[in-house]
């Protein structure tokens, strides 16, 4: 008899708790939900290491992928790059024609045209090399939700701590991220997924 009644008693709590607790948890989400679909990205107009003018235009097209990075990143740049590099190596040819992936410097101070073009040059498929003026770079960066900070060292020397997820685009609007915690196999099927 105990037992039926201390059943019955935890399971209206759960149900209350449940009643109350679950517009909140629906609140949240919603939130999250707004917080996406608010990220739009600015306007703005860089050149590539090409010297041709990349804007917001650029971006448009079934699905393209923007990662903010810098070429003196010790691990997770290169990784990710590579991870893109190896999901375009195992697109089929009517996929890869529909995926763009830029690689936007916020370190540009450093990341001359030459030196991005080199770095880029490393991986077998085409990346679209970004960079220019630092302020520019700076809202741009803000605008799809990146934040970044330099960590000097002793020396004077620096690297950069930022947001690292790769940005999915369709036509132009926000779709996706990919954290840069995602192995090669999870960045693939996000991709592909969103290729038809």
């Amino acid at each position: 008899m105990k037992l039926k009644t201390s059943i019955t008693i935890i399971s209206g709590c759960l149900f209350i708790f449940l009643f109350i607790m679950l517009p909140i948890f629906l609140s949240v989400e919603n939130k999250k939900d707004e917080y996406v679909a608010s990220i739009k990205g600015s306007s703005f107009s860089l050149k590539d290491v090409n010297n041709n003018i990349i804007t917001e235009k650029s971006f448009e097209g079934p699905l393209t992928a923007i990662f903010f990075g810098f070429t003196n990143c010790p691990d997770v740049c290169p990784m990710t790059l590579n991870n893109l590099n190896l999901v375009i190596n195992n697109l089929n040819k009517k996929k890869k024609e529909k995926f763009k992936v830029f690689f936007v410097s916020i370190d540009p101070e450093r990341d001359t045209p030459e030196i991005i073009k080199d770095y880029l040059n490393s991986f077998e498929n085409k990346i679209y090399g970004i960079t220019g003026d630092p302020k520019k770079i700076f809202v741009l960066s803000k605008s799809w939700g990146v934040l970044s900070e330099k960590i000097f060292s002793e020396d004077g020397n620096y690297l950069i701590n930022h947001s690292s997820s790769v940005i999915l685009l369709e036509n132009g609007k926000y779709l996706d991220r990919i954290s840069h915690h995602a192995n090669y196999k999870d960045m693939f099927k996000a991709i592909n997924k969103y290729l038809r």
